[in-house]
């Protein structure tokens, strides 16, 4: 069932076997299993995650690769509402441990908001990172091209890249290291900073060992048409040919509502075992909260993983069900 402001308050006495946060594919996946298992499971979403922007799924097994991140994710919600599952379109605050079971608080609308709590056995973190793109004055402009020929996976879209005149578009000096990988795929790369940090002496080396050049100037804009980006205006309005762009300016991780537990992080990431378990034994995570590749494909494993796991507990814990008609007059042992 679809929550909403109007009908939220009849499952605020209810309590899940499992809370999902985050309706990408690694929640998506997760709440199909759990339905599957014969499990209840609200999922919480905030919407337009980083599966959202994805233009085309080009390495995604058994899809046509210009399927879109967002037709992948319409599908799976489609699939988990028909199998029962309940969705409710807001942003969860604070996941807080009431011993046997946990306390979902969630912010529902931007405006006149409410701040419904729910309650689950089970909690799975699938709420994902979103990439950081270069800060223009103009957002419009790089919306236009990032998710399609503007990449920020190399590991997803580095096919795509090959042997094409690729701006690197980094957000730190470490970052520009992500061009001696990226020259697997192309070696016509140019290094932007957006004027954001100074480069060392010993980067500097390195670029120019490589033939690589170094752009230090603030972008004005990026140029092209129909979604396909074919340069860099700079601020001083010199421009700079490109066929393909990168960005590599870091992610921010929605995770902020599990600070106030306790739990094993490795930096941004949330530690798990090989059934997506963290540190807490009824708390989990996917997708790319979790250590290990950002990929669709991977989230969606992780969901799976992730919802058997908790099906394993549940039922080890429940009481066997008994055909009772056949075991009428049976002895006890």
């Amino acid at each position: 069932m679809k929550l909403t402001k109007q009908n939220l308050e009849q499952r605020l006495d209810h309590l899940y076997d499992v809370i999902i946060v985050g309706g990408g594919a690694g929640g998506l996946s997760a709440a199909i299993y759990l339905q599957r298992y014969r499990l209840s499971c609200l999922i919480i979403e905030k919407g337009k995650g980083r599966s959202f922007w994805m233009q085309e799924l080009r390495n995604y097994l058994g899809l046509p690769p210009e399927t879109p991140g967002r037709e992948l994710l319409k599908q799976g919600l489609e699939h988990s509402l028909e199998l029962g599952a309940d969705h409710l379109r807001g942003f969860v605050e604070e996941v807080r441990d009431e011993g046997e079971n946990f306390a979902v608080k969630v912010k529902v609308g931007k405006q006149d908001s409410q701040y419904p709590v729910f309650r689950a056995k089970y909690v799975i973190a699938a709420s994902g990172i979103i990439d950081t793109l270069p800060q223009l004055a103009n957002m419009q402009n790089v919306f236009d091209y990032a998710g399609y020929n503007l990449h920020v996976c190399l590991i997803c879209d580095g096919y795509e890249i090959a042997d094409q005149r690729c701006g690197l578009f980094a957000g730190t000096e470490g970052a520009i290291n992500t061009a001696f990988v990226l020259n697997w795929f192309t070696p016509y790369i140019t290094v932007f900073t957006n004027g954001l940090f100074e480069v060392s002496g010993e980067m500097r080396q390195k670029l120019r060992e490589h033939g690589y050049p170094l752009v230090e100037q603030p972008i004005q804009q990026f140029l092209g048409q129909n979604h396909q980006m074919n340069g860099v205006e700079l601020a001083d309005g010199s421009k700079v040919e490109l066929d393909t762009g990168l960005i590599a300016m870091g992610s921010h991780y929605h995770n902020e509502y599990l600070q106030g537990l306790d739990l094993e992080w490795k930096g941004s990431n949330l530690v798990t075992d090989s059934m997506c378990r963290t540190s807490h034994p009824r708390l989990f995570a996917v997708g790319d909260l979790k250590e290990g590749l950002n990929q669709v494909s991977i989230a969606v494993a992780d969901g799976t993983l992730a919802a058997t796991a908790i099906w394993r507990d549940i039922r080890r814990s429940a009481a066997p069900r008994r055909w009772e008609q056949n075991l009428i007059g049976v002895a006890a042992p």
